[in-house]
């Protein structure tokens, strides 16, 4: 049973920072693309930063300079660090992932439940 499971979300004032982890857990063969997206109330989900395999990183232009996604392959692990949030940065932020499983689980994008990120002003 491959899951994803993030932390590291919580309150802070506008101009701090947070350290988002996601964790896939499970009979994993390998992962491939790795993504952060985010959902502010009222708002559609949003892509937030993606990073590959080889890790190659994109980023939505409102978070470039900010946020930093990384990844580390030997834990399975991805994470955010968000510098300088700001309150529009407000949302629940979820990780995404492609993955090959060992044996009969599925091939594909598995989704995490998500963490809240929450600015204050």
């Amino acid at each position: 049973q491959v899951q994803l499971v993030e932390s590291g979300g919580g309150l802070v004032q506008a101009g701090g920072s947070l350290r988002l982890s996601c964790v896939a857990s499970g009979r994993i063969f390998s992962i491939k693309d790795m993504a952060w997206y985010r959902q502010a109330p009222g708002k559609q989900r949003e892509l937030v930063a993606t990073i590959t395999s080889a890790g190659t990183t994109v980023y939505v232009d409102s978070v470039k300079g900010r946020f930093t996604i990384s990844r580390d392959n030997a834990n399975n692990a991805l994470y955010l660090q968000l510098n300088a949030l700001k309150p529009e940065d407000t949302a629940v932020y979820s990780c995404n992932a492609y993955i090959v499983p060992l044996f009969t689980s599925p091939t594909r994008i598995y989704w995490g439940q998500g963490t809240q990120v929450t600015v204050s002003s």
